[in-house]
């Protein structure tokens, strides 16, 4: 019997989708389901809802929920991650601050001034769950979807023993989406993606054997439709002639191109694109609607048939593999040991990995086109700064990252940043243990 720990099991999209996909192996259809959650009344919708499949499903699965997180991981084979380290009014002053300062943040979640400060309240608590899995799941693979993604996988693995990978469903989605455009069926299409999570690139796309390049720049140069369905990204292509993973309204914050005028933002962030990145903190107005009726989508959920199909979620292929399944190809979060060799030694870098009984094995890239390691190589120079500054409570390096930041380097002077890094750190205090003094 397998047994998979869910921390932030209260995550309720990911954590039904992911116990969906867990159960159509037949080797895990008899796994013990932790789930753990700080929040109770989460829990026990998670609880119904693991019920529910396992029910619908007719398999031999066991939920066990519970509060206590050594409790949960104690034997554990495998760990799925999808924590929030506090709550919105936390991490929304992640997002007005830099506003007031003319840092327009969109959704805020992974890199610039924003991601930093998620990254530094999120890492003390990745790591107290580390050393619990360390002491009670020494042999217990950890899976982990908690955003900034880069950075609290590669506090992971500088600072813990813990065998460790990070998620993202942006390349698998990415992929999907390239392939609609082009008309061309997934399984007939086949790619390297290689990077940084969020700013990975496809260095090689094709469509049954041949390069779908071509077709994707036709594609985005011809039909209007396609080229508003991410125009952010779409511009970055026809300028770097590689198509990047994730949403425009995330990219539109990782470089100096799209945010740093209103009339940028009017132009390319606004109209008919997939997050809506024009609007100005957008990701807030949709945690707030969250707030208001997360109980009345949970119940229609409850009252709905339900899709019992796998979906395209990495994880359950995973621990399938890794107990002795099917090998399994992912695009996962892992250091840079020679992966891809013009980025940083050492940094987390999102590459291929194949996921076998054995354990991980990540794949060889190679370097990146330079246009693309361009950004991609400061981006993760900047992530490196923020995880020394988690791990040693150095507030010069808070401040020496955001300075680097491509957007925020954009719009204000090396003394409005240290001004609006004071101010962070001042509302952040109380979440950030690992600080003896909070100003630069």
């Amino acid at each position: 019997m397998t047994r998979i720990a869910f921390i932030g099991a209260g995550s309720f999209g990911f954590t039904r989708n992911l116990i969906r996909d867990i159960l159509t192996f037949p080797r895990l259809q008899d796994a013990t389901l932790a789930l753990m959650d700080i929040d109770a009344e989460r829990l026990a919708f998670a609880e119904r809802a693991a019920q529910r499949l396992i029910d619908d499903n007719r398999v031999p699965a066991r939920v066990a929920p519970t509060m206590d997180r050594r409790e949960a991981l104690a034997g554990a084979d495998a760990v799925l991650c999808t924590i929030l380290a506090g709550a919105l009014d936390v991490w929304k002053y992640d997002i007005l601050i830099p506003k007031r300062y003319g840092v327009d943040i969109n959704i805020g979640d992974t890199r610039g001034p924003s991601g930093i400060f998620r990254a530094l309240r999120t890492i003390p608590v990745m790591l107290d769950i580390c050393r619990d899995i360390e002491e009670v799941a020494p042999d217990a693979y950890l899976l982990n979807y908690t955003n900034p993604m880069a950075m609290n996988c590669r506090a992971i693995q500088r600072a813990t023993r813990v065998r460790a990978t990070g998620l993202c469903h942006s390349v698998q989605g990415t992929a999907r989406m390239l392939a609609r455009w082009i008309g061309a069926p997934m399984d007939e299409v086949t790619y390297t993606c290689a990077g940084i999570n969020h700013m990975s690139w496809y260095v090689r796309y094709e469509w049954k054997g041949r390069d779908a390049y071509p077709l994707i720049r036709e594609a985005v140069t011809t039909r209007p439709e396609v080229y508003d369905e991410e125009q952010v990204r779409n511009e970055m292509f026809l300028a770097l002639d590689y198509y990047v993973t994730e949403s425009s309204g995330h990219n539109s914050e990782y470089n100096a191109w799209f945010r740093k005028r209103p009339d940028l933002i009017e132009k390319f962030c606004t109209h008919g694109t997939g997050w809506n990145p024009g609007v100005h903190a957008y990701i807030l107005d949709r945690y707030l609607e969250r707030q208001t009726n997360w109980r009345d989508t949970i119940d229609e959920w409850f009252r709905e048939p339900v899709d019992l199909r796998r979906g395209h979620e990495y994880a359950a292929s995973i621990i399938n593999a890794l107990q002795g399944g099917e090998p399994f190809e992912f695009n996962g979060n892992v250091r840079n040991a020679g992966l891809v060799t013009n980025l940083p030694p050492e940094a987390c870098v999102e590459v291929p990995v194949f996921a076998t009984q054995k354990g991980f094995s990540p794949v060889h890239v190679g370097p990146l086109p330079p246009q693309c390691a361009a950004l991609t190589g400061l981006s993760a120079q900047v992530e490196e700064m923020a995880v020394e500054a988690a791990l040693t409570g150095n507030p010069r390096l808070v401040y020496q990252a955001i300075c680097h930041d491509p957007l925020t380097a954009a719009v204000l002077s090396l003394g409005e940043i240290k001004d609006m890094v004071n101010e962070m750190l001042a509302q952040n205090r109380d979440y950030l243990p690992q600080f003896r003094t909070f100003r630069v």
